[in-house]
């Protein structure tokens, strides 16, 4: 018999290790539908090998699993780009009500008036944040936002029979899903390149637009976390040229409140409301990437859009819509949270997310800037780049850094991106965080600095205290073991 040292230990056990033959963990209702004839026998399995265990044994395996995770509801979670912040639980509990949760998207619309006014509600409220008054709630994420956004750019343009228009620009700073979607919408990609400051290089630009441009695509803010002081001068060059401005406005948690898009030029939006509006993010999902557009670019929304009529509330197909882009109408439940949070918000609520989020980011620059170098050395907006390059000649890497971040409780930072950062490790506190937590950051930070000269085997060897330590990624991400097996 083994002596396990940490009872823990034993928690972790896979439930198949634990099986004993005749143990159960529930007993199955009585079917409330009638029974139906089985499929040939041919096609029915003998036997389904399943762990056989008690509910207490489930209760503690999936208990002390939850708690090996890190999550923004047990740690700090300053994943740069990616707005992993705290989102009210009360949000949950309003889209599970029955009349939100329990109906059906194949319903006629007269018995889901209060869901499609919600809907039409929300759109609304996005309208009026970007400053882009159409909305189409339908993409189920920001990479089919963007994909959405571009086929109207397109539709546009051919309305015109300005057919010709084929190129997409995107800075080199983009998210790397802008040149994919741009591809996959049939347009060329031409990459036009940031200047010494980290904005658009604006003379760069002004040579690539042209009788070609079909749009323009932009992050803002940047993935740099900068806003772009140029815009209104980029707008113009491109809608001289006959052009389109798309804004990658997946996060939009820098400018509620602050600044609306359309007043900046901008034609075509998308938001993730999974990082923005009061939804999960991570894991793959749930997402929801509406696209917003200008009243002329209206007419080309995919369908269907949420719409008021005299006799009530419909979905309806926009005139020239591109058409659907999924089985239904987006991620419902996902609208659903986010209406809720704008709505308990308010404007001046929505305010104070970004204005705090900006805060939080200045700070935690001005607390490091001394001991790492940034990528840009001026206000940041919602997020900040630093640079682990005076480390690396010390030799430690930003992901070294980042491992050893987890020693401390504080998830990594997302690393190596933007790709034009050398050793980058992009930092987003979010609103969500007290100043006790970003001043805990900076002093790992900085105390991670500090062991670098003073015991750099520590950094490199981290992280320390985690169920498992350091992994081979490349292996766990090309040959992942996915299925257990009984010799394993």
């Amino acid at each position: 018999m083994t002596i396990v040292a940490n009872p823990g230990d034993i928690d972790r056990r896979l439930l198949m290790d634990r099986s004993v033959p005749g143990r159960r963990a529930f007993t199955l209702p009585e079917s409330d539908v009638p029974a139906q004839e089985m499929p040939d026998s041919s096609l029915l399995r003998d036997d389904l090998e399943l762990p056989e265990v008690s509910q207490l044994d489930v209760i503690r395996y999936f208990s002390v699993l939850s708690q090996l995770n890190f999550s923004i509801d047990t740690n700090f979670y300053p994943l740069g780009s990616c707005t992993m912040k705290y989102n009210p639980k009360i949000n949950d509990e309003l889209a599970s009500l029955p009349g939100l949760a329990d109906i059906h998207p194949l319903q006629p619309d007269e018995t889901v008036q209060g869901a499609l006014r919600l809907l039409t509600s929300l759109q609304d409220d996005l309208g009026e944040i970007t400053g882009l008054p159409g909305v189409s709630l339908a993409p189920l994420a920001g990479a089919q936002g963007e994909y959405a956004g571009l086929l109207i750019a397109r539709a546009y343009h051919e309305s015109r029979n300005d057919a010709g228009r084929t190129v997409a620009i995107i800075p080199d700073s983009a998210h790397g899903t802008n040149p994919a979607s741009a591809a996959m919408a049939g347009l060329d990609v031409v990459t036009v390149r940031s200047d010494d400051s980290g904005n658009v290089d604006v003379e760069d630009l002004r040579e690539l637009a042209d009788d070609r441009t079909a749009v323009f695509m932009l992050t803002i803010p940047s993935t740099l976390g900068l806003f772009e002081p140029n815009i209104l001068e980029i707008t113009k060059i491109i809608h001289d040229t006959g052009g389109l401005v798309y804004a990658d406005g997946a996060n939009l948690n820098a400018l509620l409140g602050l600044v609306k898009l359309g007043d900046l030029g901008v034609d075509i939006c998308h938001s993730n409301l999974h990082k923005t509006f009061s939804t999960p993010h991570g894991g793959g999902g749930p997402g929801s990437g509406p696209v917003m557009v200008s009243n002329e670019l209206a007419k080309f929304l995919p369908k269907p859009v949420a719409r008021k009529t005299e006799n009530g509330y419909v979905l309806a197909t926009p005139e020239s819509s591109i058409g659907a882009i999924n089985g239904f109408h987006g991620s419902f439940s996902i609208a659903a949270r986010a209406y809720a949070y704008i709505k308990a918000l308010g404007l001046e609520g929505l305010r104070s997310v970004s204005e705090n989020a900006i805060i939080g980011a200045n700070y935690i620059q001005a607390g490091l800037r001394d001991k790492y170098n940034l990528a840009a050395d001026r206000y940041c907006m919602h997020e900040t780049v630093l640079s682990a390059t005076r480390q690396k000649k010390r030799g430690v890497a930003g992901l070294d850094i980042a491992k050893r971040l987890l020693d401390f409780g504080i998830h990594a930072p997302t690393m190596y991106f933007p790709m034009i950062v050398d050793e980058a490790l992009m930092v987003e506190p979010t609103e969500s965080e007290s100043k006790e937590t970003l001043d805990h950051f900076i002093a790992v930070m900085r105390q991670i600095d500090d062991e670098i000269n003073s015991n750099p085997e520590l950094v490199h060897g981290a992280p320390h205290d985690l169920p498992v330590t350091r992994l081979d990624e490349a292996k766990a991400a090309r040959k992942p073991i996915l299925r257990w097996t009984a010799d394993e």
